[in-house]
């Protein structure tokens, strides 16, 4: 039997992809205790994926990055001070009955530690000293396991049920109003829409981009699919580069959407082609099938999660490595095109309907 809780504070500030994993429980959090004020703090860059969100009260969004770069600005200090103490106001107004650090760095111990709460409880895979902040032992969980089911097993934890769950981003009209309009403006509404995102921050995530163009052309030529390259504003050049080596045509949308609206553009999609990064994960989380290239980290940890996906890896002895520098790289070069595009080509091939039966 679940302990009646009155008010949660989800503690879990980024990355993208670690956000997207920590919506189904939200969702059975809000199940579980449906008249809880639930809260979440969170950095801005992943903030969008949870505004709006129907089973939060309150979103807290901290702007640490923002407040690192303009710290040290000239006559920016005293604006960043007011904003840290209105940040800080902000999470201790209101006392917790549970709070829960799902993210196990010293940054959201901090936070734990700052925030009024009745009980405050964390996982295993936190470091830093994160653990110092609970108020109680943290808990074990199996790393091998997906994130996502690491997440979920604060339920287990709390006695709730596991309830049915969807994990899907909010989508409000003026997403899809938007995100309609370019796939319109662009002659796309029609087509079977292909994207690629290619870029990761971890260079040795990347796969080469002779190889991305090659594959769009495939996919362009042989499927008749259009192809579209999604990212964030600063990969833009680099998709750029990937479309000038192309023969084919690819639309470059990379900075024009923001993430609940990227989320739409992916729903809308056949499939994605992608590298180990938040926008695999947004996909997945819309229903998008995904073709995931892994190499120096873990499918089984962090891996599009659900039915549909496929995950395409070198068996190598060094992989995973989760190393960020690499001297050669070859659990993503030896990647061929080949068996990406026969991915491509088995996820887009028309399933056979089933015989209608006589009478």
């Amino acid at each position: 039997m679940a302990a009646h809780l009155k008010s949660i504070l989800i503690v879990k500030l980024s990355a993208i992809g670690d956000v997207v994993h920590t919506l189904p429980l939200l969702e059975v959090l809000r199940k579980c205790y449906p008249g809880a004020r639930i809260d979440w703090v969170v950095e801005e860059d992943a903030s969008q994926i949870i505004e709006r969100h129907e089973a939060l009260d309150q979103v807290i969004v901290s702007r640490r990055k923002t407040w690192q770069r303009e710290i040290l600005r000239p006559g920016k200090l005293g604006r960043v001070a007011r904003e840290v103490r209105d940040f800080i106001r902000g999470l201790r107004s209101t006392e917790y009955d549970l709070v829960i650090d799902l993210h196990g760095l010293l940054k959201s111990g901090i936070l734990t530690g700052l925030s009024r709460g009745k009980r405050k409880i964390g996982f295993s895979f936190g470091t830093e000293g994160s653990s110092l902040f609970l108020t109680e032992r943290a808990h074990e969980v199996d790393m091998d396991r997906h994130a996502l089911e690491r997440y979920l097993q604060t339920i287990e934890i709390l006695g709730c049920a596991r309830d049915s769950w969807e994990g899907k981003i909010p989508i409000g009209p003026g997403d899809q109003e938007s995100v309609d309009r370019i796939i319109y403006e662009r002659g796309l509404n029609r087509a079977t829409l292909v994207a690629i995102n290619p870029v990761a921050k971890w260079e040795t995530k990347l796969w080469d981009d002779p190889k991305f163009a090659s594959l769009a052309d495939r996919i362009a030529g042989e499927l008749g699919c259009r192809v579209i390259f999604t990212g964030s504003g600063t990969d833009r050049p680099a998709l750029e580069g990937i479309i000038g080596a192309m023969k084919s045509e690819a639309i470059n949308l990379a900075g024009t959407t923001n993430l609940r609206e990227l989320a739409y553009l992916y729903s809308r999609c056949a499939l994605l082609v992608s590298t180990d990064t938040g926008p695999m994960h947004i996909a997945a989380a819309m229903g998008c099938p995904v073709i995931a290239l892994f190499g120096p980290t873990a499918p089984w940890r962090t891996g599009p999660y659900g039915k549909g996906h496929t995950v395409i890896r070198e068996a190598m002895d060094c992989s995973p490595c989760f190393k960020r520098r690499c001297s050669h790289r070859s659990c993503m070069k030896d990647i061929s095109v080949e068996r990406v595009f026969e991915a491509v080509s088995e996820r887009l091939k028309p399933r056979e309907k089933a015989p209608t039966p006589t009478v």
